[in-house]
């Protein structure tokens, strides 16, 4: 699963923030496994977060979109 994909997830949940564990489920990750993975991307600056209790909630910012805007994949190329 590329960056842009988990970038594309958060942004076009139907909340604002997700969840690890929302993640994990789409990632079919491990809980940890998701939590590092958004911790990177968190630390990149194309999430953010904050603790909400003891689970953070996260969200993509303007250089997540960004990133995604500037990522071509294979559907969004013109047809021939």
């Amino acid at each position: 699963m590329s960056d842009g994909e988990i970038l594309k997830f958060v942004r076009d949940s139907s909340d604002p923030i997700v969840t690890t564990a929302e993640v994990a489920e789409y990632l079919e990750f491990s809980k940890e496994g998701a939590r590092k993975r958004l911790y990177a991307l968190a630390e990149d600056g194309r999430l953010d977060f904050k603790k909400v209790g003891r689970n953070p909630a996260f969200w993509i910012t303007d250089k997540g979109r960004g990133f995604i805007s500037n990522e071509l994949d294979e559907d969004d190329l013109p047809e021939p």
